[in-house]
This record gives C-alpha cells, sequence and structure tokens, in this order.
C-alpha cells in the first residue's frame, strides 16, 4: 500500500487521526452532559432551605474504609445562615451546620448573561464544605441536629485575614472551627475537640458550573510522592487511601475546592457518593490544622497561594507538556496584554520550534512528488511480483534520500504537542471572558460569527492546495479535498481560542510550504542550467 499512498494523504491522514482522536470521538459516542451554570441572586434566610444529603457517607476507619455511617436526614425547615463572609472577588455563606452553604464569585467575569453572580456551593450537592461526619453514629446525628454558634454575623475579608469563630455542642463534647478567611479564596482551618472522638471533614463536591464530555471534572489527589491520582465522576469504587496527601480537590472544569497541606499531609479517604461520584474526606484530630481554598482554577492566582497548588489544574496524560506551554501562554499575555495574541504567539513559538521536524516531511514529501512517475514505471512493469515491486522502490528510494514514512514520522512525533495544546486551550479559565480582537469577545466559547473555522478550513484547503501530492486513485483524491469541510464542522462548536490556534498554525504551514516549494523549483531550475 505504501506506493499507492500519496505524500499529501499520509501527512492528512496522520493529522487526521490525531484530531479525529479527541475531537471527533468526543463529539459522537461519549454522552454529553449538559454545562451548568448554577447561578443565583443572594435570597433572603427564609427563602433557604436546609437539606442535608441522605445519599452520602463517611468512613468509619481510616482502616477499613468499606463501613460506613449516613448523615441523617434533616427535617426540611429552613435553613439558618449564622454568618456572611465577604471578600472583593467572593461572597460565602455559614450555615448552621458550620458548613460554608453558599459560594459566590463577585468579579464581572463570573456572572451570567443576566448580570447573577456564578455560584460555586449549593446545599443541594451531594456534599459541602466543612462537612462533618462522625464515626460515633450517636454524636454524628447529633451533629446534624444540634447547630453551631458564631462569635461574629458578617466578616468583611481584608489583606492580612479575617477570622471567625464557629461552635457546636453535642452533649458532652465541644467542636471548635477557627476560620480565617483571606482575599484569594484561601482560608486556614483549625478544629478542635474537648475529647478525642473520630471523625471525617470534607472539601466538598466539585462546584457543576463548568461540566462536560471534554474535561476533568472528580476527584484529585496529590499523593504523598508527588503524584498525581484523579477519580473521574462515575469512576468512585470506595475503597482508595492516601496517607499524607498533600493536596484533596474536587473540580469541574474551571472551578475547584480542596483542602491542603504540603507539610505533614492528610489521610485521605474516598467515599461513594449519588452515580458513583467520588466523595473526598480527611481524618481530623483533636487538634487539626489545615487550609482550603474556593474558586476559580487561575494559574496566577493558585501559585500566588504556593506553586505547588498549579497541579490542580489538571491536563491529563500531556501535563507534563501542557503545564510548560500554559506558562509559555501566560508569559506571552503579560508581553502582550491580550490571551488571543498570546495564543498566536505561542503558536508561532511552537512552529519555530518544530521546524526542522515539519520542514524535514515537507522535504519528504517533496522528493516522493518528483519519483511518483518512476514509481507508477515500477508498478507497471512489477506490477504481478510484489516482492520484486518493493524491492526496486526500496532501492529507488534510497538512491534518491526519499523516506516513504518521512511525511508521517514528523506529524505523528508533534502529536503530543497537538494534544497538550488541546487541553491547555479547553481547560485554561483565563481564556473565559477574554476578548481578542472585535467579534471575538469570549475565547473560552464558540465564535459566534463562525469566522474563525470559516478561516480555519480555508486555510487548510489552501494548504492542502499548495502541497505536492501524487494521487493515483481519483477517490482517495476526493476524499482528502473534502477534509477541510469535516475540519471545519467540527471546529464550529469548539472554543474561539482553539480555534484561533488551527488557524494561525495553518497560516504558518502555508508560509513554510511555500518556502519549501520555492527552494526546490530553485533547484530545478539549477539542475535545468546545468544541462
Amino acid at each position: 500500500m505504501i506506493d499507492k499512498l500519496s505524500s499529501q494523504m499520509r501527512i492528512i491522514i496522520a493529522t487526521a487521526l490525531s484530531f479525529l482522536f479527541f475531537a471527533a470521538y468526543d463529539h459522537f459516542f461519549i454522552p454529553k452532559i449538559i454545562p451548568q451554570a448554577q447561578t443565583e441572586v443572594v435570597k433572603s434566610t427564609s427563602e433557604q432551605k436546609d437539606i442535608a444529603p441522605n445519599s452520602t457517607s463517611a468512613p468509619v476507619s481510616v482502616d477499613n474504609v468499606a463501613a460506613s455511617v449516613n448523615a441523617p436526614l434533616t427535617s426540611n425547615k429552613e435553613s439558618e445562615i449564622i454568618a456572611t463572609i465577604k471578600a472583593a472577588s467572593y461572597e460565602l455563606h455559614i450555615d448552621r451546620l458550620g458548613r460554608i452553604a453558599k459560594f459566590y464569585l463577585e468579579e464581572a467575569k463570573y456572572k451570567d448573561e443576566k448580570g447573577e453572580r456564578f455560584q460555586l456551593v449549593d446545599i443541594s450537592q451531594n456534599l459541602l464544605p466543612l462537612e462533618v461526619r462522625f464515626s460515633d453514629k450517636k454524636i454524628n446525628e447529633d451533629a446534624f441536629v444540634m447547630s453551631y454558634s458564631a462569635d461574629k454575623s458578617l466578616v468583611e475579608v481584608n489583606e492580612a485575614g479575617s477570622s471567625i469563630v464557629l461552635t457546636q455542642t453535642l452533649g458532652a463534647l465541644t467542636l471548635t472551627k477557627t476560620l480565617t478567611f483571606f482575599p484569594s479564596g484561601k482560608y486556614d482551618l483549625h478544629v478542635k475537640l474537648s475529647d478525642a472522638k473520630e471523625y471525617f471533614i470534607a472539601p466538598g463536591f466539585h462546584p457543576n458550573i463548568a461540566v462536560d464530555s471534554y474535561t476533568f471534572h472528580g476527584a484529585l489527589v496529590k499523593k504523598a510522592d508527588g503524584t498525581i491520582k484523579t477519580i473521574d465522576d462515575g469512576d468512585a469504587k470506595g475503597d482508595d487511601r492516601f496517607l499524607n496527601s498533600k493536596i484533596v480537590a474536587s473540580s469541574d472544569k474551571y472551578y475547584t475546592t480542596f483542602f491542603y497541606e504540603l507539610e505533614k499531609g492528610l489521610d485521605t479517604v474516598v467515599s461513594v457518593g449519588k452515580d458513583k461520584n467520588p466523595l473526598l474526606f480527611v481524618k481530623g484530630n483533636e487538634d487539626f490544622k489545615l487550609s482550603g481554598y474556593i474558586g476559580p482554577k487561575e494559574f496566577q492566582k493558585l501559585k500566588s497561594i504556593n506553586p505547588e497548588l498549579t497541579d490542580v489544574v489538571e491536563y491529563g496524560f500531556f501535563t507534563f507538556i501542557a503545564k510548560p506551554l500554559f506558562m509559555l501562554l501566560s508569559y506571552l499575555h503579560g508581553l502582550f496584554g491580550n490571551w488571543g495574541w498570546a495564543i498566536v504567539g505561542m503558536t508561532v513559538i511552537i512552529r519555530l520550534v518544530l521546524y526542522p521536524l515539519t520542514y524535514k516531511g515537507m522535504v519528504s514529501m517533496n522528493k516522493l512528488k518528483e519519483l511518483a512517475p518512476k514509481i507508477k514505471e515500477l508498478q507497471k512493469k512489477y506490477g504481478d511480483d510484489k516482492q520484486k515491486l518493493n524491492t526496486h522502490m526500496m532501492e529507488l528510494y534510497k538512491k534518491h534520500g526519499a523516506n516513504p514514512m518521512g511525511g508521517c514520522l514528523p506529524i505523528i512525533l508533534q502529536i503530543p504537542v497537538f494534544f497538550a495544546i488541546y487541553r491547555v486551550l479547553q481547560n485554561a479559565i483565563e481564556l473565559k471572558g477574554a476578548a481578542w480582537i472585535l467579534w471575538v469577545q469570549d475565547l473560552a466559547v464558540m465564535d459566534p460569527f463562525y469566522i474563525l473555522p470559516v478561516a480555519m478550513g480555508l486555510t487548510m484547503f489552501i494548504h492542502q492546495r499548495i502541497t505536492p501530492t501524487s494521487f493515483t486513485d481519483p477517490m482517495q483524491e476526493k476524499i482528502m479535498k473534502f477534509l477541510p469541510l469535516v475540519f471545519t464542522f467540527f471546529f464550529v462548536t469548539f472554543p474561539a481560542g482553539l480555534t484561533l490556534y488551527w488557524f494561525t498554525n495553518n497560516l504558518a504551514s502555508i508560509v513554510q510550504q511555500f518556502y519549501v516549494n520555492k527552494l526546490f523549483a530553485k533547484k530545478h531550475e539549477e539542475e535545468k542550467a546545468e544541462k
């Protein structure tokens, strides 16, 4: 088959396979979860309902994670919000059970088209941040009945951090939570018990604002050895245990809630919630300290708290490539002041770095095109003897320094980079609400006027036209001509930032192909002059 495959066809097939693997498969075969934008204006206390989830469970013992004790179902009476915490970028409410029952983002880009704030935490979720479960069944039942008291009802968060003390009396046992909130979304938690009792505390279920089939949503644990363990929604088994884990996070595409203890670590267990979703708990003690965060997975914000927290931004298998690429993108944003131009700059830099590979592939394609007439002669001469045909073809390739796989291998080597860029541009919350030029006002959503997808398809068509071909099968040629149209169809619903990358990449390919074609044209002229 190698003799029948044109160089153009091989490069397009390699590119198509790499793209279709992460795009077409998702588009047609993975069930889609409609993204939810859970936004809600702050309501009065009388409008809020107190419903403790009855489908979640906490481990009885770190050594016996299979055993569990259910969170009792409280009465459906009005919820009591005992404290409100206000910062410049967020507002949260603490309910009478000492949990973060509401969490709103205040920044303009985290509001919907009606101007209502995104709500990362809602009392209807499986598990709320700071929820405590006791192994002792009687104490656990009391914990979901007895209300906390707060030393203040309103806290204005300042740069140095602002604290609130929550106290719950459970018979002879007194539980005290001291919380210190910071403007970044970070908080410090200090839990004290008057008597040693086994309990578990949760960072909460992940936000449900940005949930889709293309990106990760579930639980993430950074283990003691620094490796990352992810558990997708629907995949929880209830037997996972991690000793001395550094970060324990629940995340959707853009937002997260997590605990962290980077020195001593946290004893972590994963319970099974509704629909086999993972629910995270950490084992506490009578004098227990940790830190936490609720908010967007903004790289620079997490880095400012602690660089290690950027591991919460998870890019999948190619994280080791994707993370440096995002850091490059972020650096370019600092130079240009615009995420769209940063994407353009990153694309150009990547093309320059990969230039030796792509150049080698293009040269190989031109050589194969030159040999096409001789290959056809061999096919006519040895058409009935495949062994002799292949032998003479290999001799021909060797004589002229051509590699039949030269067009494919450079593309295959670039596939990890393509995957990594795809993951970066799909997961970067920094692109949300980020404008590029004129009609593109949000790089995280599709181009509303379809200009970028159409431009991407046109540039792909132009590149296809100027790339040397040697089709032997008319049907193959017709199929290849339809690829730009197919790609345009796929990119119509893709984020504008991702489409901008492919459009810029196509432009760079056109420029490079013109250059290679010019070199070969010059070479031919010199050969004719010598004759």
